[in-house]
């Protein structure tokens, strides 16, 4: 099976119509097993998928100093960023072919100061899925000791495409 990519050219994501054509599980699946590209952000903040199954995603990265605030730790985006993309891509394993989903809101809750070079996994879980809401809640953790250094959650809108 190829590795997971990272888009470098808006010709290399998938259409609309093809990502429309695959229930949301499907498209996340593609993605883990490298015939769909992850997102350019996925290179930008240093993460790649690791794990999908329905209601459930697992990204693995490490901040980096080019992550950092003007204080040298690592920037709330980062944890935002992380956390968002395994709360959206939860949420769309469970959206039906023919769907799409979009962030409504999200939280982010930081609990302690990630060290730079740390290497981290970021597990997204839906909580509730209906006809036309999905909720998930998101763990980054140190992928070593198990410590947590952020929470999240999202509630997300599922439409027709």
């Amino acid at each position: 099976m190829p590795a997971p990519f990272i888009a470098q050219t808006p010709e290399e994501l998938p259409s609309r119509a093809e990502t429309l054509a695959m229930s949301g599980l499907e498209f996340m699946q593609a993605m883990l097993a490298g015939k769909n590209s992850l997102p350019p952000v996925a290179g930008t903040m240093n993460y790649t998928i690791h794990a999908v199954r329905h209601g459930h995603v697992a990204f693995r990265g490490a901040p980096e100093f080019r992550h950092t605030n003007p204080l040298g730790g690592v920037h709330g985006g980062w944890y935002g960023s992380l956390l968002d993309t395994a709360l959206g891509c939860a949420v769309m394993t469970v959206v039906p072919q023919g769907f799409w989903y979009t962030t409504l809101e999200y939280k982010v809750n930081i609990t302690r100061a990630l060290p730079i070079g740390t290497e981290i996994e970021v597990t997204g879980d839906v909580q509730h899925a209906g006809r036309s809401t999905a909720v998930a809640s998101a763990e980054l953790r140190c992928l070593d000791a198990g410590k947590l250094y952020a929470t999240g959650s999202t509630t997300c809108i599922i439409m027709p495409g």
